[in-house]
């Protein structure tokens, strides 16, 4: 090895600092310097922990058939076409996000690039929040299919049982404002001044030959168009709320005087309801059947009426057809309680838990009245028993999913309609039960 002398030749000595001298000169420092291209090596395994959630929502992933959704692919194999990012992906990456309480297309896009446990997902797949958007509203039907297949899947383990459902409503807030619901006399005007602007802009279009100033005047057409259609929607839903009014009131009415009827420019199917902080606000009524005793959602269903009344039998109707039969108990809170829903129930062979309505003459809720049928008579004796009781205590473990949908943030919908409304819930419901099962398979 050279000796330092022959390398480096003379080298000027270096001055020792003299004890208590003064500083000469400026300090030397290190400063951010921000404007430079840096390349980094990062290990994209192992970003996250091995139990963290997003490995066990890809290790679901990984097992599923979604080759019906694969087969839409256009890219193929020796053929053009930029290939877009796997179904998988997307599906793990809505769960995910879903847990994480991220609603948004754009946030999730976002994510994507600089949050290391999207990145992990990704790996290394760009994304864009078109795609993202179009996948979350896009796939209610696969939804179900995943949420039944999962459920079996529980079940044939001893997970859970199936024999004993509950049923519980939460109203989530629409994305439309209390200011856009209109009445009858106001959509009527608001209809005839959208095709009257319209038909100006057709007119317009047509007659214009410069093309850039015709493009500017189609995307107006193309807005006058959706307004016209947003109102024709409110128009119809109108029709639809005075046609239930009118049935209400053939049947006796509640006592009550009906404001006149009004429907919303924005989301036509949303509906003014109480929430439970007991305001008043445009919102959808989501029903959840669970597992008595058990975190794990059987099925879930959407309507924009108000009130639980009426909504048991729909939804024990909707859980044979994913069953193959009815559950052996149902539990649901007094708002479902009717007793057309009780004698129905009854004579399918299914015990109903439901605490009866206190009298306001102070009569025991309990005892036989005039005109009970055999179903009305055994549900007041159930539940009059402490048996009927404890086994309606099972309940309350329903309204545990609900605190957990607000955790993630389903406070209020950023989607319009029933259809799209439906398929938002659905990725909550699985996520739940995706992670909720995971839990109950640990030993």
């Amino acid at each position: 090895m050279m000796a330092d002398e022959e390398l480096f030749g003379e080298l000027p000595e270096q001055a020792k600092p003299r004890a208590g001298a003064e500083p000469v000169g400026a300090p030397r420092l290190r400063e951010p310097m921000r404007d430079q291209i840096e390349l980094r090596a990062v290990d994209i395994e192992s970003l996250i922990g091995q139990e963290h959630p997003a490995r066990v929502i890809w290790a679901y992933v990984e097992g599923l058939d979604l080759s019906e959704l694969e087969d839409r692919v256009k890219a193929r194999e020796n053929t053009p076409g930029h290939p877009p990012p796997s179904p998988r992906l997307l599906l793990a990456l809505w769960l995910y996000a879903t847990s994480d309480g991220v609603g948004s297309a754009r946030a999730l896009d976002r994510l994507c690039e600089s949050h290391d446990v999207y990145r992990w997902l990704c790996g290394g797949v760009s994304m864009n929040y078109h795609t993202l958007s179009d996948f979350r509203v896009g796939c209610a039907d696969l939804l179900d299919r995943l949420l039944s297949e999962h459920l079996a899947a529980l079940s044939k383990a001893g997970l859970v049982d199936l024999e004993k459902l509950t049923q519980d409503g939460v109203r989530i807030r629409a994305n439309a404002g209390t200011g856009s619901f209109r009445r009858e006399a106001t959509l009527d005007r608001q209809m005839a001044q959208a095709q009257a602007v319209v038909e100006e802009l057709k007119r317009e279009v047509d007659a214009d030959p410069e093309a850039s100033n015709r493009r500017i005047r189609a995307a107006r057409e193309r807005a006058a168009r959706e307004r016209s259609e947003r109102v024709q929607a409110a128009q119809a839903a109108l029709a639809e709320i005075k046609r239930k009014r009118k049935q209400l009131d053939e049947k006796g009415g509640n006592g009550k005087k009906p404001k006149e009827a009004r429907a919303s420019t924005t989301d036509p199917q949303a509906r003014v309801m109480k929430m439970a902080d007991a305001g008043f606000r445009p919102a959808y009524n989501v029903q959840v059947a669970s597992a008595a005793g058990e975190l794990i959602v059987v099925t879930v269903d959407v309507d924009n009426n108000g009130s639980d009344r009426g909504l048991m039998r729909p939804m024990l109707e909707r859980t044979r057809s994913l069953l193959g039969r009815f559950p052996r108990r149902h539990l649901v809170d007094g708002g479902f309680c009717s007793a057309e829903d009780i004698e129905w129930a009854h004579s399918e062979g299914i015990d109903i838990y439901c605490p009866p309505t206190q009298s306001r003459s102070g009569v025991d809720p309990y005892l036989p009245r005039h005109g009970d049928g055999p179903g009305v008579l055994a549900w007041r004796a159930r539940m009059a028993s402490e048996d009927g009781k404890a086994q309606y205590r099972a309940r309350t473990i329903c309204e545990c999913i609900h605190a957990r949908w607000r955790n993630w943030d389903l406070r209020q919908l950023t989607v319009r309609g029933i259809e799209k409304v439906r398929a938002v819930v659905l990725w909550y419901a699985l996520t739940n039960n995706i992670l909720q099962g995971h839990h109950l398979a640990k030993p």
